[in-house]
């Protein structure tokens, strides 16, 4: 070979091999996510991050490889989520992923620099995460599920569906700020609707047969279930066992046996979260991305739910269900 020639071809690898050496460096820098739930590991939390994770993969992004999934539960206590959310901006994590508003704003007291991602929220500039959708002007952005604004057209279905209810109870949480708005404006809607909102409100699980007992002694006709992040079974198994027509803001429920629901997505909105991850991964100011907002609302039925409490739903909702369980 010629000494030129020999030249050439070291000057050429000196070149490549810079980038293929930063190439590996990037394929093999473990990105570490952190992910906060007020939830246990009931079905419907699960869901939620099993469809994270699942758009994270699809992102690139694998557990083992080049992703560090750091997962804190607070299993229905809320009283822990405060020292989980230190645990977890300890770990200099890269971005982290809060799935409710009580932990948004445990890990908004807890990091002022730390990237946080919002997978749902039903009221960020009211809570002060953001100071506007389209600019959230700080560490956190990611996406509102607009329940609150739905409130009055939840009622409003439910009214349709079952126009002879007029004392309707609406289930809260004492740990769930955000339910607050949706008493609200549940107040705000009922006039309009003829309709009279009973509040009635829990701390735990363990207070439901409470709590329904005061829906039985207030002879209320229907029950109207925020969405919480605790989404759990027996707030369905309650309803239908004293035959109480419930309509839920969280579509789970209504595959766990619930009448009706009425709500965005959440399940895509977890996945939307991945989104926004892989984005500040690759360089993006949270504070520069807009908090999205649902542009699709889902109405489903179960009939068999129906059949057990024996209403039947009329056409004009029936029509209108994206989803219908036989």
């Amino acid at each position: 070979m010629r000494r030129r020639e020999f030249n050439n071809l070291i000057a050429g690898s000196a070149v490549i091999w810079p980038l293929t050496a930063h190439a590996q460096q990037q394929t093999d820098k473990i990105w570490r996510v952190g992910y906060l739930s007020p939830s246990s590991a009931t079905n419907a939390s699960v869901a939620f991050l099993d469809a994270f994770r699942l758009k994270l993969n699809d992102l690139g992004y694998v557990e083992g490889r080049n992703l560090g999934l750091y997962v804190r539960r607070a299993n229905d206590d809320l009283a822990q989520l405060p020292s989980l959310a230190s645990e977890l901006v300890s770990l200099a994590p890269n971005v982290i992923v809060s799935s409710a508003n009580r932990a948004t704003l445990e890990l908004q007291r807890a990091t002022s620099s730390i990237p946080i991602v919002m997978a749902t929220s039903s009221d960020p500039i009211g809570f002060g995460f953001v100071k506007s959708l389209a600019k959230p002007s700080g560490n956190i952005t990611g996406l509102s599920n607009q329940f609150l604004d739905l409130t009055a057209k939840t009622l409003e279905l439910l009214h349709v569906a079952l126009p002879n209810a007029k004392r309707i109870a609406v289930l809260t949480s004492a740990d769930n700020p955000g339910q607050e708005g949706n008493v609200k404006e549940a107040y705000l809607a009922a006039g309009a609707l003829g309709l009279t909102i009973i509040p009635v409100m829990t701390r735990t699980i363990d207070d439901l047969g409470d709590a329904f007992a005061k829906m039985h002694s207030e002879s209320c006709d229907a029950l109207f279930v925020p969405v919480d992040p605790r989404i759990n079974r027996r707030i369905v198994e309650f309803a239908n066992e004293r035959r109480l027509p419930a309509i839920y803001q969280a579509n789970d429920y209504v595959d766990m046996g619930g009448w009706l629901s009425y709500g965005p997505d959440i399940h895509e909105q977890f996945r939307k979260a991945a989104v926004y991850v892989d984005r500040i991964l690759k360089g993006a100011n949270p504070a520069d991305l807009p908090v999205e907002q649902p542009t699709k609302f889902v109405l489903e039925i179960n009939l068999k739910t129906s059949t057990l409490l024996g209403l039947t739903i009329p056409d004009s909702i029936l029509a209108r269900a994206d989803k219908v369980i036989e």
